[in-house]
């Protein structure tokens, strides 16, 4: 199985649990890895045997900035959803978000929860 890899993508959105989280916002940092078979694109070279990485991302950033949530437990699935729904090709999806300017009194990198849904799960799940 072959992965789709965006890596360090960067999207000021308004997420936290703090006041000042929602009001001023601040940047995060995505990974998206998404599991593909793309045999018939290494054969063929034509787009509509893959997923454009391009239309991922919009999607990534719609899903990401189009609500304001305190947890990124939450927008970290609701974007893997989004991912798997609305590309068919996509056997699996795990995000990766960072938060690096997390309101903590600590010195770090960054802050981050990382959420893995497959296309199997996200049917069992929407029976339930």
């Amino acid at each position: 199985m072959e992965k789709i890899v965006i890596k360090g993508l960067k999207i000021k959105a308004y997420h936290g649990v703090l006041p000042e989280e929602k009001v001023q916002g601040q940047t995060f940092i995505l990974d998206v890895c998404a599991d593909i078979d793309v045999r018939k694109a290494q054969i063929s070279d034509d787009l509509n045997h893959t997923v454009s990485y391009a239309e991922m991302i919009s999607t990534v950033e719609r899903v990401f900035t189009e609500k304001s949530y305190n947890l990124l437990e939450c927008v970290a699935n609701k974007v893997c959803v989004a991912l798997l729904e609305e590309y068919p090709k996509l056997k699996g999806v795990t995000v990766l978000v960072k938060k690096p300017d997390a309101p903590i009194d600590a010195d770090f990198e960054y802050v981050a929860i990382e959420d893995t849904l497959t296309r199997e799960q996200l049917v069992v799940g929407s029976m339930e």
